[in-house]
């Protein structure tokens, strides 16, 4: 069921702490949020409410002084003809500031003509194809791209001497990148691609791509699929066809191994190395308190991943550009005030690449192992400063 919630979050996170204020909803920031909250994807939608609703409550409800009221929509996974109808009542009906969720590209895309024609800066929380952000010059990432993060497993890759990989991508435009980005990066470093195999994204059967793959006998298989529900289907027939005992390595990026499914994946992630710019178990200070303050907040049996994160840091980089421009939230001036934006984030250190309005991080290589009981992705290797790289030299 298509879900349309709006929420003066001030008020609610203020009731939490039992300090209710008056707030106007004349005064109030309106943000719009294109999410998916039913379907197999709805925790992108979960995450993202509990990321916005740990920053209001850390800061009294508000934004710039503002109290913040969030017009939730419900997509239901990949749909840019209802994202893209969505985002339009968004801006004409609902008179919201600004645009942000996107879960997926597709519809991040689809929206991207509504934000240019409205002039409403527009914040993308996750969809990490590369492309999105030239839709738009009203449209900043605040995610990750698929190829800023696949581009350093390849060169992981080099490092510990893999020559040889076959890729195993979700046939849409996020994994059609990770495709790209691995094969540009691998063989740039003297690695040759074996073999390629794009899946469909509804419920594929792994069972014969994985014995193709075991019958051509490479040394290493690098894969991409989007956080949920194929990556634990595809580990599960890897481990049953023995592919580890046939000698074949398995790298991904870091989807694979997202710390909000890792637990109901089980076991058979146990090793896997992954490249990615959030760990639940991120050693930092920060993602420290952030983890603790999520947990006292929603509890322990949703974990934080990053959908939670980003949305964490889209809020707070809203606040920091709205400082910049005391309070106007004037499309062609809130994006003047977020390009080279740059704060310290539960991930990391991130700065919003004043060029391409992209964003620039740090990309961890991890490797999921058990710590405490749990299952967590520990990291062990980094690339700072990582930009797209289909965007290097804009």
């Amino acid at each position: 069921m298509k879900t349309s919630t709006r929420v003066l979050l001030s008020t609610a996170v203020l009731a939490c702490a039992g300090a209710l204020v008056p707030a106007h909803a004349q005064d109030a920031l309106r943000i719009g949020l294109i999410a998916t909250y039913s379907g197999p994807y709805a925790d992108y939608g979960r995450q993202f409410d509990a990321g916005i609703a740990l920053y209001l409550k850390e800061h009294g409800g508000k934004i710039a002084g503002r109290p913040v009221e969030i017009v939730k929509k419900d997509t239901g996974g990949p749909a840019p003809d209802a994202a893209k109808r969505i985002a339009q009542e968004l801006v004409v009906r609902d008179k919201v500031n600004v645009l942000t969720g996107l879960d997926f590209s597709p519809n991040a895309y689809a929206v991207g003509a509504i934000a240019t024609q409205a002039k409403v800066p527009t914040i993308v929380m996750n969809a990490a194809s590369s492309a999105i952000t030239t839709s738009s010059p009203y449209i900043a990432r605040l995610s990750f791209t698929v190829q800023q993060v696949t581009d350093p497993m390849a060169r992981y890759m080099l490092k510990q001497g893999v020559k040889e990989a076959y890729t195993v991508v979700a046939d849409y435009a996020s994994g059609q990148d990770a495709e790209t980005a691995f094969k540009k990066a691998f063989t740039a470093g003297g690695g040759k691609v074996v073999g390629e195999v794009r899946t469909p994204m509804n419920n594929p059967d792994f069972s014969a791509y994985v014995q193709r793959i075991k019958d051509s006998k490479p040394q290493a298989v690098f894969f991409f699929f989007p956080s949920g529900v194929m990556p634990p289907s595809f580990l599960k027939v890897w481990k049953e066809r023995g592919m580890e005992e046939a000698g074949i390595k398995l790298f991904a990026t870091g989807e694979a191994t997202d710390d909000s499914f890792l637990e109901a994946t089980g076991d058979v992630a146990l090793g896997l190395v992954t490249s990615h710019h959030y760990s639940y178990a991120h050693p930092s200070a920060k993602n420290q308190k952030f983890v603790k303050d999520f947990e006292a907040q929603f509890g322990t049996a949703m974990r934080p991943n990053y959908f939670a994160v980003t949305a964490y840091d889209a809020l707070a980089a809203i606040d920091l550009a709205l400082a910049k421009t005391k309070g106007d939230a004037a499309g062609d001036k809130l994006m003047a005030a977020l390009k080279g934006l740059a704060f310290e984030s539960p991930r990391g250190p991130v700065e919003i690449d004043a060029a391409t309005r992209d964003i620039v991080q740090t990309v961890y290589i991890r490797k999921t192992e058990k710590s405490g009981g749990k299952l967590v992705n520990v990291e062990f290797d980094k690339f700072d400063r990582v930009k797209d790289p289909a965007k290097e030299g804009s």
